[in-house]
């Protein structure tokens, strides 16, 4: 069956699912496969469930009901429905990237274009070769805008997802130290999240730009941008930025109280008043949307429990995030300061040198007591009285249980898979 035929099925179902513990009724069910699951073995139930029609890749399980489409490959019938729809509704898409700080930048712009315009953004993090899919695939007729999320861990995955979403408009949040297993190392790094640059350029489209970020800067230059700055020769001039513990931007006679922690997210910010701007959105519109926005999901909330101060930072961590968050700690105006740290994932042979560097940041910031948790963190283990290393969590949660904790103010940063909200049942 042709994508044009397809379309024409998803365009009388009410939404698409790949899951079917998630079926909604009349939804169009892609049936994907994994590496410990078929879905075309649940192509039956999704349609006992509701689903008005089921997208398999198995002839085994192509029944004589109209309802089951059989195609060659569901994913890829996936990612070209998703491009069919994208250029159906014509309307722009903006595609965000970057090593840190994606998903809050796209939560702050939805938040401000939410304003004027009636607009779709990837919801959480599904930002991959399905997930993008999926939600160009929300988008509706009256949608004014879209937001797409793009992450990657390897090379030619940004490019890939480019051609899925076509964007009209660019941004990249910055070039770190994250998954660098994957990238083969920083200059990796530059080169796969620039591939949405080179998508933009290709097409004449517009970059979104921090012109303070000389790395950015260069990578851009010969892209249509709009750009913003701390300096006078940018779009948008940000006139100050400070942060004790929250973010707080002036520009244009505006000063913005935002609720996220920390100095490392002032560009995230700075990033959605630009957008705002380029989109025409008052100044007193964006101020509103960016000091009402709330972070979430164990992403840079503040939380008070008893005497502490807790900066719930566990959802990721790479070693330019784990730097500026140690960073942001050791500036705050606060006594009795400890950092909760686990070990960063995704580094390959990096890894253990990584984590070296952070202890070594660590052994010199006298006023932080740290606890670190994790096997890279413990191959770096040294004798300093600040610096307490545990291999398991499981020994840091015995210790901890014989202490307590009074007015303290706690960071709480790892990698999603050292899962360190766990430390707040403890605290």
């Amino acid at each position: 069956m042709k994508i044009e035929e397809i379309y024409n099925h998803f365009l009388f179902c009410s939404s698409v699912c790949t899951d079917t513990r998630k079926i909604e009724e009349n939804c169009l069910f892609v049936a994907l496969k994994g590496d410990n699951f078929d879905a075309n073995t649940f192509a039956e139930v999704a349609l006992q469930k509701g689903a008005a029609y089921v997208i398999i890749d198995d002839k085994k399980y192509k029944t004589d009901d109209s309802k089951i489409i059989l195609v060659d490959n569901s994913l890829k019938t996936l990612q070209e429905l998703a491009n069919h729809h994208r250029k159906e509704l014509g309307l722009p898409i903006i595609a965000l990237t970057g090593s840190n700080g994606k998903t809050t930048t796209k939560e702050l712009i939805y938040s401000v274009l939410s304003k004027k315009y009636n607009t779709i953004a990837t919801i959480g993090n599904l930002n991959n070769h399905i997930g993008v899919p999926l939600t160009l695939l929300r988008l509706k007729d009256d949608t004014d805008i879209g937001i797409i999320e793009m992450g990657a861990n390897h090379q030619k995955e940004i490019e890939f997802l480019c051609t899925i979403a076509e964007p009209d408009f660019g941004y990249i949040t910055n070039f770190g130290k994250a998954h660098l297993e994957g990238f083969g190392g920083v200059e990796g790094v530059i080169k796969g999240k620039s591939e949405l640059y080179d998508y933009l350029k290709e097409h004449n489209k517009t970059a979104f730009v921090n012109s303070d970020d000389s790395i950015q800067n260069e990578k851009s230059k010969e892209i249509k941008r709009y750009t913003f700055s701390e300096a006078s020769n940018s779009d948008v001039i940000i006139e100050k930025i400070s942060a004790n513990p929250m973010v707080r931007i002036e520009y244009n006679t505006t000063t913005i109280q935002s609720q996220l922690i920390g100095i490392y997210n002032a560009n995230n910010i700075n990033a959605a008043i630009t957008i705002g701007k380029y989109f025409n959105i008052e100044d007193d519109a964006i101020q509103n949307a960016i000091e009402n926005y709330i972070p979430e999901n164990n992403r840079s909330q503040l939380i008070e429990k008893k005497s502490n101060t807790i900066i719930l930072d566990a959802y990721n961590a790479n070693p330019s995030s784990m730097s500026a968050a140690i960073d942001n700690l050791f500036q705050l105006e606060a006594e009795n300061k400890i950092a909760i740290l686990g070990d960063m994932f995704e580094l390959g042979d990096e890894s253990i040198e990584e984590h070296k560097s952070i202890v070594t940041i660590l052994k010199d910031k006298t006023e932080i007591k740290s606890y670190l948790i994790g096997k890279d963190f413990y191959s770096n283990k040294i004798s300093n009285p600040n610096l307490k290393f545990y291999e398991t969590f499981e020994n840091f949660k015995l210790e901890l249980g014989n202490q307590t904790f009074k007015n303290n103010t706690i960071l709480i940063k790892g990698s999603r898979g050292m899962a360190l909200e766990r430390t707040l049942e403890l605290l």
